[in-house]
């Protein structure tokens, strides 16, 4: 079966992906990011996407490594560089996905990490070392700022990281973006521009993407109370929530969920790698 034509509404996750054979396409908002064999996408920023493999087929499989980025892993090896090890990074807030090439020295890293599922006596000892030779390769690659950002409290990146895990943790309240701003320590209209330009959508429009994927995986286990798990995702109409669902997802809440259930399948949590 061609899945060229099907698409998975998800989170994408804090990570890093690489292709190893076939092609993935992700949209955020109004961006769309690609990227095939030999090359890589960072995701500094858990984003709600929707993804789409390109040509995959049973006998052409689309095959891909992933690993999540941690801001203490990469704070860890940003202490560890010496003066002059590493450029200059820059502080402002960049976008909230990139992609690159893969060079030899990360590649090579990434399969002698692979290598260790067939030898579990290394693994405890060599794993946390080509994690780290991974997290260094990135950050001294083409994409390396905004890598490095990640483990930078301070820099505009991670200010908005934080701002978009606090939405992420409590998307059924309300909110205004001042007290958004307050937490990121800027001023209004500079977080508004930052969170923009890192996840391509307001604040607003970010906390509505993780609502719906938050009903849609509720629905799941609650297929006939659309109304209970439309209150419990914060919207205060039924009519409103419906109306929303149809439009990021293309079909009703109860259409949707049926679709899963007969497919005996559930709704994807990561669209990568």
């Amino acid at each position: 079966m061609d899945d060229t034509d099907v698409l998975s509404a998800s989170m994408s996750g804090t990570v890093f992906a690489a292709m190893a054979e076939g092609c993935k396409r992700l949209a955020v908002a109004d961006r769309v990011y690609e990227y095939r064999a030999g090359q890589h996408l960072v995701a500094p920023i858990d984003l709600p996407v929707t993804g789409q493999a390109i040509g995959a087929t049973p006998s052409s499989p689309t095959l891909g490594f992933g690993m999540a980025l941690e801001p203490a892993a990469i704070a860890e090896v940003l202490l560890a560089a010496g003066p002059g090890d590493l450029p200059r990074t820059s502080g402002r807030a960049r976008l909230g996905m990139v992609v690159g090439e893969t060079s030899h020295e990360l590649l090579d890293a990434i399969v002698r990490l692979l290598r260790l599922l067939d030898r579990p006596q290394d693994r405890r000892v060599l794993a946390p070392v080509y994690k780290r030779e991974i997290l260094w390769r990135l950050m001294t690659g083409d994409q390396g700022d905004v890598v490095r950002q990640l483990g930078l409290a301070d820099s505009g990146l991670s200010s908005v990281a934080h701002a978009a895990q606090w939405i992420r943790e409590n998307y059924h309240q309300s909110f205004k973006v001042q007290d958004l701003a307050r937490m990121a320590n800027t001023s209004v209209s500079a977080f508004h521009r930052n969170f923009q330009a890192v996840t391509s959508m307001s604040p607003i429009q970010f906390q509505k993407h993780v609502r719906l994927q938050a009903a849609r995986l509720m629905l799941l286990n609650e297929p006939n109370d659309v109304t209970g798990v439309a209150h419990r995702v914060g919207y205060g109409s039924s009519t409103q929530f419906s109306r929303e669902y149809r439009r990021q997802f293309g079909t009703s809440p109860s259409a949707d969920v049926a679709r899963f259930h007969q497919a005996g399948s559930r709704p994807p949590q990561s669209a990568l790698p």
